[in-house]
């Protein structure tokens, strides 16, 4: 995928929230138009590894990330997890792709069964019988069979599996480059441009 214009980006409750953060604020930062939906357990995990308190009104929500980062009107928009008038419930209607960052194991084994039973599970439905880009990002160890099996029938399916594991090539300093390696390696598969990290064989 090239230079995607819209993009659903779906937080739930694994631990990881600092890298949905990050990618979303990146996203708004790049000019991409982004459908932002987040489970309960999300935002029990955004305070506890961020401090950071999200609001239970996805209207709130928007206001408070659009404020965050500068993002322009109409850029963001948040949606609660059973509003199906959402345009990323429909096929008529997709984003260009979806990223579920974190994703837990119960969201991933949801999808593979083709449950839809909110809106998360629903639009990332959506992306794979409409074949747009799903990019999953779980950060779970160790992994079980079933958790793999789960993993194995998503990517037959036409989904991105990309586990939360940064590497160390880049010799991060800090915990934000050991983000950012996640984050580019995500922007990557949307193609969207970043500047996050060193790119292989160049000079850091």
């Amino acid at each position: 995928m090239k230079n995607p214009r819209t993009i659903t980006l779906a937080f739930t409750g694994a631990s990881g929230m600092p890298y949905g953060i990050r990618l979303l604020e990146m996203l708004l930062k790049e000019g991409k138009q982004v459908y932002l939906l987040y489970s309960k357990v999300a935002q029990i995990v955004a305070r506890q590894e961020m401090n950071l308190v999200l609001p239970s009104n996805a209207k709130e929500t928007e206001v408070f990330f659009k404020e965050r980062y500068g993002a322009a009107q109409g850029q963001l928009h948040v949606f609660g997890r059973e509003e199906w008038f959402a345009p990323v419930a429909s096929g008529s209607n997709p984003a260009d792709a979806m990223v579920i960052c974190p994703c837990t194991m119960g969201t991933l084994a949801a999808i593979a069964a083709g449950m839809s039973q909110n809106l998360i599970e629903r639009a990332a439905d959506v992306a794979l019988k409409e074949k747009r880009t799903l990019i999953i990002v779980p950060r779970e160890t160790p992994f079980s069979a079933i958790h793999l099996e789960n993993m194995l029938k998503l990517v037959r399916s036409g989904a991105v599996i990309l586990p939360a594991n940064p590497g160390f090539y880049h010799h991060p300093q800090t915990l934000q480059d050991m983000v950012d390696f996640i984050v580019a390696r995500i922007l990557d598969h949307l193609g969207v441009q970043h500047t996050l990290i060193p790119r292989w064989g160049t000079e850091s």
